[in-house]
């Protein structure tokens, strides 16, 4: 049997576990993902290089491959500014440093197409944690069907509000419910939000889950004060206390968004009303891609 015939009769059995609880909640899921249209995947790869900027594409190392692929999902203020006068370099570093080190690529930009200029305070445009978690995975499906790709090696990357979607994938309630017919084989989260999220109807929930059965690293800074780290550790060593394959590690002296290296120094009022300012760490970057690159050879990428 096919891998999505599989994962599609998994996911029969998973919502007649639950019977009504499981075949409500994937309900609500996809009615809330349908609030904002899907996304329209690129199938050709684009060009990448010295002048490129950061967008929706798609990109591949030289050769014919299959290649183990990421999808990679930005931060809460997407790949750009509407004005045009900021644009997210940090996710086309990612993009350059995975292809070098043999990987195909998907940058998906879940915010530009939909007019959406930031989700950075919630939900914008139809644009919520469920749409998230449904692009992401009908790009991990979209990635699986290219002749280029090895789809039983496709990984998800997503760094702040997308590290949260990407969290939120790896559960099997919500991976199970939003997928198209593939999910993921290992996720990797840069500084996500552990805290409560509280949509406008219907039960709270956290970006972690407790039906989490796909391999998850998580990095995050312990001067981050966006997104603490305190908030996940304790979720994350119940879930490893669980038996679940769950891996963190806490940078000492890094903030939020370590990685940007055009934030540096670059002060908001978060969600919560705090004053929060971003410090680009060079040494934090290149152990993270260090530690993202060696988390995926451990779980069978390489």
């Amino acid at each position: 049997m096919q891998r999505v015939g599989i994962l599609a009769l998994v996911c029969t059995l998973w919502i007649h576990a639950g019977d009504s609880h499981a075949q409500a909640l994937r309900d609500t899921l996809l009615a809330a993902a349908a609030l904002a249209p899907d996304l329209e995947l690129p199938a050709e790869p684009a060009y990448l290089g010295m002048f490129s900027g950061p967008k929706l594409a798609l990109y591949k190392p030289d050769g014919p491959g299959p290649f183990p692929a990421l999808v990679i999902l930005h931060q809460c203020g997407g790949l750009r500014s509407s004005s045009g006068t900021w644009q997210n370099m940090a996710i086309l570093e990612w993009a350059k440093e995975a292809v070098s080190r043999g990987y195909v690529v998907l940058v998906l930009d879940s915010l530009g197409p939909r007019h959406v200029d930031s989700v950075c305070y919630g939900a914008s445009g139809g644009v919520n944690f469920p749409r998230g978690v449904r692009d992401a995975l009908q790009g991990a499906d979209h990635l699986g069907k290219l002749p280029f790709v090895d789809r039983d090696r496709i990984a998800f990357v997503g760094f702040s509000w997308g590290a949260m979607v990407g969290l939120l994938s790896s559960g099997a309630a919500w991976g199970y419910s939003l997928t198209p017919g593939r999910r993921f084989r290992a996720v990797v989260a840069f500084y996500p939000g552990c805290f409560e999220i509280r949509p406008p109807a219907g039960r709270p929930y956290s970006a972690v889950q407790s039906d989490i059965d796909t391999p998850v690293l998580v990095l995050m800074g312990d001067l981050d004060t966006e997104t603490p780290p305190q908030e996940c550790i304790s979720r994350l060593e119940s879930l490893r206390a669980a038996g679940k394959t769950v891996d963190w590690h806490v940078y000492e002296g890094a903030t939020h968004c370590w990685d940007c290296q055009n934030l540096d120094r670059f002060r908001k009022t978060d969600f919560r009303g705090n004053v929060v300012e971003y410090r680009y760490n060079r040494d934090v970057s290149k152990d993270s891609a260090d530690r993202l690159f060696g988390f995926l050879r451990d779980v069978g990428f390489r």
